[in-house]
């Protein structure tokens, strides 16, 4: 078995997910790169390849937790424990004009699977191996929208938003990196959620102002952190600011 840093990114096979993943890997850690269309995600580990870094395909299905049992043995097996694991991995819908109104229960349900249920089944099934590790770190990719103090703020750029399904969940996704936090602040395991920025992705058809490399930034700042580091905080660009690392409001 391997003494290098192992590193797990879910949802690689493209945008900050991918970016996450070169920028890990361009620290020497050999990056798992966890995806679950195969084709996609050998196709990014063929590119990270190209640019030498060490990665490897994972196939991972987030929403399906024997899929995050079947990735979690196969790591186990070829390297026995996980440095770092980062949740990238999530998705955006809506219904009509996206007003809570207009929302379904389906969409909801859809929204949720990924960015939060996908994120405790993965989180769970890797833990026993990120305890192995001598100081492993948990990143969950969250966003300034599931802030409910900068959604509700008036004299704020995201008031206008009105939409359910992403931002709640985002909500959620905060919520349970702070009790995962909780549950290992006595063990060198660190948990933070990060916040890229609006960041030009597939997500809103490339129109962000940061870059994924500049959202990949954040998680990996985070995969990073020393032994003083925080834990249980959601940090991220301060829009407001001119940018910068910094905490955000929950």
């Amino acid at each position: 078995m391997t003494t290098n840093m192992i590193a797990l990114v879910t949802g690689a096979n493209k945008g900050i997910g991918y970016a996450t993943a070169r920028q890990l890997g361009e620290r020497g850690m050999t990056v798992l790169v966890g995806a679950r269309d195969a084709a996609r995600g050998r196709e990014a580990e063929e590119k990270l390849r190209g640019d030498g870094v060490d990665a490897r395909f994972v196939a991972v299905d987030v929403t399906d937790e024997a899929s995050c049992a079947a990735a979690a043995e196969l790591v186990e097996r070829e390297y026995g424990h996980l440095d770092v694991l980062v949740n990238n991995a999530g998705i955006v819908r809506a219904d009509g004009s996206a007003l809570p109104s207009e929302t379904t229960v389906a969409t909801l349900r859809e929204v949720y699977e990924t960015n939060v249920f996908g994120v405790v089944a993965v989180t769970n099934a890797f833990l026993p191996l990120l305890r192995n590790a001598p100081a492993a770190r948990i990143v969950n990719v969250s966003s300034e929208v599931g802030s409910i103090a900068v959604m509700t703020d008036p004299q704020g750029a995201l008031f206008a938003l009105t939409s359910v399904p992403y931002p709640s969940s985002k909500t959620a996704l905060n919520m349970t990196t702070a009790m995962y936090a909780k549950e290992l602040r006595d063990t060198p395991i660190k948990v933070n959620a990060a916040n890229p920025g609006y960041c030009a992705t597939d997500f809103n058809h490339n129109s962000g102002f940061r870059t994924a490399e500049q959202g990949a930034e954040v998680s990996v700042h985070l995969a990073t952190l020393p032994a003083d580091g925080p834990s249980g905080r959601l940090w991220g660009f301060q829009m407001d600011a001119g940018g910068g690392y910094g905490v955000l409001p929950w």
